[in-house]
């Protein structure tokens, strides 16, 4: 397992405006280095919207396709989420998409009653672990954070740990930033992985604000922040060797 640079894309969005969307994200990441993985905000090509029924695409739709587009033109692996159909059923599905097409999904397990996803997604039933570069994601969205018991890490019967990574994508409000931020790095040191967090900044159709704090944090916490309320790339690079170091020291992942 070699390190892995990785792209933290905290953006504005365009309300449920999929064409300006598109080309909003071309032109922040027109001159991006190269990278490992290009993480955007839930929901990216429409922000956190609730009219499903107009907006949803199945797994092949147009949505997914420029997903694919753009792991092969950065030849990286992709990370966000985006309103599906699927057997008759909406979700709020994220992709994890490799550079030669491979797609893995998971559905969202905690829909955000507060704002009635509930009533308009299904929820997802399963833990979904995506495997990159020698590396293991456990995939989030958004509202999953609050759960800590879903994401609970643990050394498997192999020996191996089950995961090193969680990914958040989110749009989360500015009203509840501090929670966003103690979240993320409670779920760093829980479980001794590294967390990213990407969220939005801006307003949304139902103006609610969003500050951003997408944040890189290591496994003993530390926070590598972006700029609070304004569209950013954050690159940081993900340590093998402090992974492995701070699991062989602080055996705590073993007690458990």
């Amino acid at each position: 397992m070699h390190d892995l640079k990785v792209a933290l894309v905290q953006a504005d969005q365009a309300w449920e405006d999929k064409t300006k969307n598109y080309a909003h994200y071309s032109e922040l990441l027109a001159g991006l280095e190269q990278v490992d993985l290009i993480l955007l905000p839930e929901m990216f090509n429409t922000g956190f919207s609730m009219n499903a029924a107009a907006l949803s695409e199945a797994n092949a739709g147009a949505g997914v396709q420029w997903l694919k587009e753009l792991a092969s033109e950065k030849r990286c692996a992709v990370y966000t989420s985006m309103i599906t159909s699927d057997g008759g059923a909406y979700f709020n599905r994220a992709y994890f998409i490799l550079p030669d097409g491979e797609i893995v999904t998971y559905d969202k397990r905690k829909c955000f009653g507060l704002a009635g996803e509930d009533l308009t997604y299904s929820s997802g039933d399963k833990e979904t672990i995506a495997e990159y570069k020698g590396w293991k994601f456990n995939l989030q969205i958004c509202y999953d954070l609050r759960f800590p018991e879903i994401v609970r890490n643990k050394i498997l019967s192999n020996g191996l740990v089950k995961y090193d990574v969680i990914l958040y994508v989110a749009n989360w409000p500015k009203r509840r930033s501090l929670h966003w931020k103690t979240l993320l790095q409670a779920r760093a040191i829980e479980n001794q992985c590294y967390v990213l967090g990407t969220n939005r900044v801006g307003l949304d159709g139902s103006n609610l604000e969003y500050s951003g704090d997408s944040m890189v944090v290591s496994p003993l916490g530390e926070v590598t922040e972006a700029r609070e309320a304004k569209e950013e790339i954050l690159i940081q690079k993900l340590s093998a060797a402090l992974l492995s170091e701070v699991r062989e020291k602080l055996p705590f992942l073993k007690d458990a």
